[in-house]
Formats: C-alpha cells, sequence, structure tokens
C-alpha cells in the first residue's frame, strides 16, 4: 500500500489509518491506490468483524494534495471508467467503505477537508473531536464533490449542506453533528471507535452482517425491503451463531461465535 495506508487487525477489529500525517494525510494518486486496495484487502477477510478508520498526526485528512495535483498526477485518471462496480477509483476510496460487509467507524480529528468529508461519509458511523475542523473545500477549487459525497450524504439536511458545498467555508464539529455528518463528539475519538468496534465485535457476526445488508437496501421499495428482512431473519434463525447467542445468555457467559 506504498505506506499510506496501515492495516493492523485484532481479535476481528481492523485498525485502518492513513499514514501520511507529515502531509496532513493528503490524498495524491498513491493514497488513492492505497485506501482502494485497502478495502479489496479487508473485504476479503472472513475473520473481519469491524473496522475502525483514522489519520495519523495532527488530523485526519486535509483533502486532495493540490500540489500533486498542480503536477499532473492526478491527470491520468479515468473518471469515467467504472473500475470498481458502480464506482471510479476516486469514488471507491469513499463508497467502498459502505460496501464492505462489516460496520466502518471513522474517528477524525484536527482537519476534515475536502475528500476527507466524503471518505468519512462511507463509514457507518463517525466519530469526531470537538475542536475538529470540517470543509467541503472542491468548490474553491473549481471543481465539484466527485468522490462519492452526494450518494453517501443522503442522511445530511440538504439545505445546509447545499450551503457548504456552494460556499466552500469552514465549519465546526457541533455544527457537523447537528446536520448529521457526525455521530457523536468525544475526545479521543480513534480509543472510543475501538472501543466501540470490539464491542460490535463481539455480536454474532452473522447478525451484524445481516444488519448492514439491510441497512444498504434502506430506501427500496417497501414490498422488497419487507421480504429483505423476512429472508435475513430466517436465515439467522436456522444458524449456529443464532443458537449460539441464545445459549450463551441464557447461561450468562461471553458467546463463542463461529466467524463467517
Amino acid at each position: 500500500m506504498d505506506g499510506r495506508v496501515t492495516i493492523a487487525v485484532t481479535d476481528g477489529v481492523a485498525d485502518v489509518r492513513l499514514a501520511r500525517g507529515e502531509k496532513l494525510n493528503a490524498i495524491d494518486r498513491a493514497m488513492f491506490d492505497a485506501l482502494a486496495e485497502a478495502i479489496d484487502a479487508l473485504s476479503e477477510r472472513p475473520d473481519l468483524r469491524a473496522v475502525v478508520l483514522s489519520g495519523e498526526g495532527e488530523g485526519f485528512c486535509s483533502g486532495l494534495d493540490m500540489a500533486a495535483m498542480a503536477g499532473g498526477e492526478l491527470a491520468g485518471l479515468d473518471l469515467s471508467a467504472r473500475s470498481h462496480g458502480p464506482a471510479n477509483l476516486v469514488q471507491q476510496v469513499a463508497w467502498g467503505w459502505r460496501t464492505l460487509p462489516v460496520p466502518v467507524i471513522a474517528a477524525v480529528h484536527g482537519v476534515v477537508f475536502g475528500g476527507a468529508m466524503q471518505i468519512m461519509a462511507g463509514a457507518d458511523i463517525r466519530l469526531a473531536h470537538p475542536a475538529t475542523r470540517f470543509a467541503i473545500r472542491e468548490v474553491h477549487w473549481g471543481i465539484v464533490p466527485d468522490m462519492g459525497g452526494l450518494a453517501l450524504w443522503d442522511g445530511v439536511r440538504q439545505d445546509v449542506l447545499r450551503e457548504w458545498v456552494y460556499t466552500a467555508r469552514e465549519f465546526d464539529a457541533a455544527e457537523a453533528q447537528a446536520a448529521g455528518f457526525v455521530t457523536r463528539l468525544t475526545e479521543d475519538p480513534r480509543v472510543e471507535a475501538l472501543a466501540l468496534a470490539r464491542k460490535i465485535a463481539g455480536r454474532s457476526p452473522d447478525a451484524v452482517r445481516s444488519a448492514k445488508r439491510l441497512f444498504a437496501a434502506m430506501g427500496s421499495e417497501p414490498a422488497a425491503m419487507l421480504a429483505m428482512e423476512s429472508a435475513e431473519q430466517l436465515a439467522l434463525m436456522q444458524g449456529a451463531n443464532h443458537r449460539e447467542a441464545v445459549r450463551a445468555n441464557m447461561e450468562r457467559r461471553p458467546p463463542k461465535f463461529r466467524d463467517v
């Protein structure tokens, strides 16, 4: 992953870190490739139960590396190519987190600008330090958000979102939480995210993965959604991890689940 992203997996929890802290984890071509490779690698792990995504150094991510962009480093990217299912490469680094079969928790601090706003949006849950600074910066540079943000920001207040996109102004963590960008604020987002991931990892992996599939289908036609709920539930009730969850709760002991 060219040193841009690190992954450490412990007891089913993947600790994924943007590792270009000296550049505020700015996104250059190598970072795009590394993030896409990380998502691919995680998608192939049957032992995976939760993911925490954070950034090293003084900020989560400052967005596009504008020096690399000005130098033509990103000119070769084919934005029309659907290289990752419905997404191109730059969209995959945000959209791809949503496609992982397990919950992803983003832990952000410092700055979350431009493309970083879209990467963060791919997470199921987003924890932020109260002093974090946010901005959707693309229009400032004469471009628009194109890393999957508009497909991922469906839960954000649309009038507020439009103001921030049109003006590119900076906003604080309290505003981000009120608008729906952030789940909650915490003094140590990464520590809390890892603790939350471990709690999720202690639940039935079958049930958690099933729940994420159902969340992905939300907004579907009601009859299809209701049928999917029933199908998922029937499959779970026939599984060994459901039986283990019931036995463990009845016996008041920690469950011993099998990975998918």
